[in-house]
Formats: C-alpha cells, sequence, structure tokens
C-alpha cells in the first residue's frame, strides 16, 4: 500500500495549480487561528492579518519601524503624556470606504476589550481620541518612551463595517465563539480577501486601489496561502512546485531543498524563544501524580527541572544544528537581553535530582506536558527529547501533543500544568514579555500568563516601566525584573529559534526577524 505522504506527493503533482508568475503559493505549518485582528496575538495569525490589514507604524521586512496609517508621530508638545499621530490622507477601505481616525479610535478602543489578545499592549492608555479626520491622539498614564512600539501588529477595522456586521466586539476565541469578524475582513491593505476555508485555503488579490502601490515592488498580485501541518507533505510541495514558498522547511530536509535547481533555502535568526512553562500558582495540580500539593510551587523543583535540560543536545539532535540555547525568554534582539543571563542554564543531572530530593521529591513524580506539534520548529519533537531528560532526574513525563488551535486555550484557561510556548517580541522591548508573561493576570496584563506567578511587587515595578522616560533607570529596572524572573525560575527557556525559509530562486526576499512573509515588498523574477 502506498503512504499517505507518496499519495499527496502523487495528487500534488497532478493537480499543480494553474497559477500566474504573479500569484505567490505559500504554505506553513499552521493556519491563522481567526481573521479578528485583535482576538490572537500569535505569530501565523497576525502574518496573515498584515496581508489584509494594516496598523499605523509596522516594520519593514529588516525589523525597521516605519509609516504604514501613519505617516508621523511624535509626543505632543503640549503634553508629555499624549503621542500625536498624523494619519494617512486618501486611504480607503477594500470596500471602498474612506480611512478617518474614527476607525483608529474604535480600532484602538476594541484592543483593549477583555477578549482583545493585545490589551497588555494598550495597558498604559487612558484616552484615544481624534482632533479631525486625520490626527490621533493617544493618552498615557504618564510618558510612554516606546509607544510607536506597541503598535506594529495593532490593526486597524473599518468602523462601520464592524458596526454593521456586529462584530464591534471581539471575538472570545478561546471560549469558541465563531464571528463574523473570524472568517471575514475589510482592511487597507496590500491585498483583498478572495475565499478563506480555515485549515485549507485562504486567497488573496491585489488592492488596486492600495495606498503603497506605486511605493512598494507589489510584484505579487496575488496569494494562495494552504496551511501544510505534514512536514513530509510540506517539503514535497515545495519540491514539485506545488507551492513557491514555505515558511518553515524541516531541519532533516534543509540540504534536499538547498540543493535543488530552482530552490533556496534562507536562513536568519528569529526574535523568538521557546520555553516551557510550570503552574506554579495552584495548590494542587490536576496532571500529576502528587496529592494535595504542587511540585511546581518549590523553586528548587523548577530549577531541577530547569537543569534537566540538555540545550546542546536538543541543538545537535532535534533541531540539526539550528538553534541557539537559551538561559533567559528573551531573544537578543530585545532590549533588556544579557548575556550573561542567557548564558546560565547549564545541565547537571545530578544537581537536579539532589534539589528535588532536597524539596521531597527525591522519588519523582509524574506530570503531564502540554505541546503543540504545528506551531514552532520541531515542537513536538522538541518535547519528546525533553520527556526522556526529565526521567533523567526521576520525573516521568506524559507528553501530549495537539494542534495550536488546541493548545493555546488550554493556557489561556488555565488548563494546563506544563506547557511549550514560543514567545517573539514585536516591540523590541523586554516590558512586552513581562507584561504577557510575568505580570500577575487582571483585566489589562498577564493573558499568557499560565504559569499563574503573580507578585505584587514586581507588578508595580512592571506597569511603571510604561511611563519611565529615563532609558538608563528604566534599563536597570528591567534588569532588576530579569533578575527576579531568573532566580525564581519562572520559565524553562530550551532555545532562540534560527528561520529556514525555503522558496523558489524566482523570490526576492529576505528573511525577516519576526517570521513575517510581507509580500508587498516581495518581488518576482
Amino acid at each position: 500500500m502506498k503512504s499517505l505522504t507518496a499519495i499527496a506527493v502523487v495528487l500534488m503533482a497532478t493537480t499543480t495549480l494553474s497559477a500566474s508568475a504573479e500569484t505567490i503559493r505559500w504554505a506553513r505549518a499552521g493556519d491563522a487561528l481567526t481573521l479578528d485582528p485583535h482576538a490572537q496575538n500569535e505569530g501565523p495569525t497576525s502574518a496573515l492579518a498584515h496581508q489584509i490589514m494594516e496598523p499605523l507604524v509596522m516594520r519593514d521586512m529588516e525589523g525597521t519601524i516605519v509609516p504604514a496609517l501613519a505617516t508621523e508621530w511624535n509626543p505632543s508638545e503640549e503634553n508629555p503624556n499624549v503621542w500625536v499621530f498624523k494619519l494617512r490622507e486618501g486611504v480607503s477601505f477594500h470596500d471602498g470606504s474612506a480611512f478617518t481616525a474614527e476607525d483608529v479610535v474604535f480600532s484602538l478602543n476594541r484592543a483593549m476589550t477583555e477578549d482583545s489578545d493585545y490589551k497588555e499592549l494598550l495597558a498604559s492608555v487612558k484616552e484615544v481620541r481624534a482632533d479631525g479626520d486625520y490626527t490621533v491622539e493617544i493618552e498615557t498614564g504618564g510618558p510612554n518612551p516606546i509607544m510607536p512600539n506597541n503598535l506594529t501588529n495593532m490593526f486597524i477595522m473599518d468602523k462601520t463595517w464592524a458596526e454593521a456586521n456586529n462584530a464591534v466586539k471581539v471575538q472570545d476565541y478561546e471560549g469558541g465563539e465563531d464571528t463574523f469578524a473570524a472568517k471575514n475582513a475589510n482592511g487597507t491593505g496590500p491585498y483583498k480577501l478572495v475565499s478563506r476555508e480555515p485549515d485549507v485555503k485562504t486567497v488573496l488579490a491585489m488592492n488596486e486601489n492600495y495606498w503603497g502601490k506605486d511605493e512598494f515592488p507589489m510584484q505579487v498580485t496575488g496569494i494562495e496561502y494552504t496551511p501544510i501541518q505534514n512536514a513530509a507533505t510540506r517539503v514535497a510541495a515545495l519540491l514539485s512546485g506545488e507551492v513557491d514558498f514555505i515558511q518553515d522547511v524541516p531541519v532533516q530536509d534543509l540540504e534536499r531543498v538547498a540543493g535543488q535547481d530552482g530552490l533556496d533555502v534562507r536562513t536568519a535568526p528569529q526574535n523568538r524563544v521557546i520555553f516551557f512553562g510550570m503552574n506554579m500558582g495552584d495548590a494542587d495540580l490536576e496532571n500529576d501524580d502528587v496529592d494535595g500539593k504542587n511540585p511546581f510551587a518549590d523553586v528548587r523543583v523548577r530549577r531541577a527541572m530547569n537543569m534537566a535540560i540538555n540545550r546542546d543536545a536538543i541543538k545537535q539532535v532535534v533541531m540539526r544544528g539550528q538553534s541557539v540555547p537559551a538561559g533567559m525568554i528573551a531573544p537578543p534582539f530585545v532590549n533588556g537581553w544579557n548575556a550573561e543571563m542567557d548564558g546560565s542554564s547549564t545541565t547537571d543531572v545530578e544537581g537536579a535530582k539532589a534539589l528535588l530530593a532536597e524539596a521531597g521529591y527525591g522519588d519523582g513524580f509524574s506530570i503531564q506536558l502540554d505541546c503543540p506539534n504545528d506551531r514552532y520548529i520541531n515542537d513536538e519533537g522538541i518535547c519528546q527529547a525533553a520527556v526522556g531528560m526529565f526521567a533523567q532526574i526521576g520525573v516521568t513525563v506524559n507528553l501530549d501533543a495537539k494542534p495550536k488551535a488546541q493548545h493555546f486555550p488550554l493556557l489561556s484557561n488555565y488548563e494546563t500544568d506544563f506547557y511549550m510556548l514560543g514567545w517573539g517580541v514585536p516591540t523590541y522591548d523586554s516590558e512586552y514579555i513581562f507584561n504577557f508573561l510575568v505580570h500577575g493576570r487582571d483585566e489589562k496584563y498577564g493573558s499568557w500568563n499560565a504559569v499563574r506567578y503573580n507578585n505584587p511587587d514586581l507588578n508595580a515595578k512592571i506597569q511603571a516601566l510604561a511611563s519611565n522616560t529615563d532609558l538608563e533607570a528604566r534599563n536597570a529596572s528591567i534588569n532588576e525584573i530579569w533578575q527576579v524572573v531568573q532566580d525564581e525560575a519562572l520559565y524553562i527557556p530550551i532555545h532562540h529559534q534560527v528561520l529556514n525559509w525555503g522558496m523558489a530562486s524566482k523570490v526576492g526576499t529576505i528573511v525577516a526577524p519576526d517570521d513575517t512573509a510581507k509580500f508587498k515588498y516581495f518581488t518576482l523574477n
């Protein structure tokens, strides 16, 4: 009997799409989770959104902040707590309606509501207001030196369209809600939504009225986006010419792809760290075999788990050299990254056993590890390797790997005790990490803090970063917060990801550090 992979290759070879030279056929392991621009702060979700919608400011393919729907931005001369954004005039949404300040005010207020996955980025905001049709003022609780950095993935919706389609409220993705905005979109971006079948295919066409049509190459006039979870099938699609571009070449296939005529592999470090989180906040865990107490509540256990990981072995065996071992959950791109902290994680099996014994777990314990299998590079493989490493210190780990669409709600709904997560930092500043992952969860902060850590003194110090304009003092405070994160072993850092984009040689692009392909910059030779 032929394997499913072989059958898939045959099908692909016989059903190649008749796409014009200007259409790019794009694939990656997982689909966008939703089209609602504020419902899920997740890489592939925002990557698709960037083709259709736009923020006020964005990062180009090199990671530099550049104008998008705003052309200028500066602190107000009258009030240091206010940022003033001058908006681009003459811009239309895909349905022809005019873009104005009213849409920005609506969108940012929407992004600050309970179900928004972006509210931490606007936690310091007191008011968003329009000053005429093309000026927006964002007032914060104190002078916020990095407000523009917080807006690079903050997409702007058409207020009238949202009201007409019952899309004013952000989709409750974790609660399983389905909405009009989850499957439809009306942006100002370079590409318009033609059709969408979640987890099957999304088709986009060039926005002929795009404001930037003469400012960017815009050689890609159509996009066919197909999620292909199976790594072998994804590579086969690229090798056969079924797709032109895959964002996640499996490390075991790099040489094979690079060695084929007409294909390239382009590599760059990513602004993302992969790590494990442990539920240290609950009195008892659901998914362990210890009754009446929580092993992860003891910092000695968390440190022992960290010491059990052999990052060099994961790099060499699982990642085939395509990773950089990490000792902190900040990438080197980020303000506040510390070389000494990042090099601090060492493997010490005997030391880990001693710490477990000291904590009262000399005989070990068992725990379930929740892991995605279609989100990060070799995510399930990393988790499988870690299971063996934890076994060496007497901790039995039962792996439960599932697609990201089922995995991420476990974190949001506090339904996991031990999990994998990857974190990119679009602001390039540590405050972003602290707001989402370290601050205790409340109505404004901590939406991805599934470790249940909550330190009121540290919370206050994190919040103060938003209004500290003395950058030297601010950086000192950032370092102090990192020291607590490290001392408390809040997370188990694994590695910084390395990106490997595979593509037809005709595709002209560099690899973006945020792993977001912005096709308006691409060329096709």
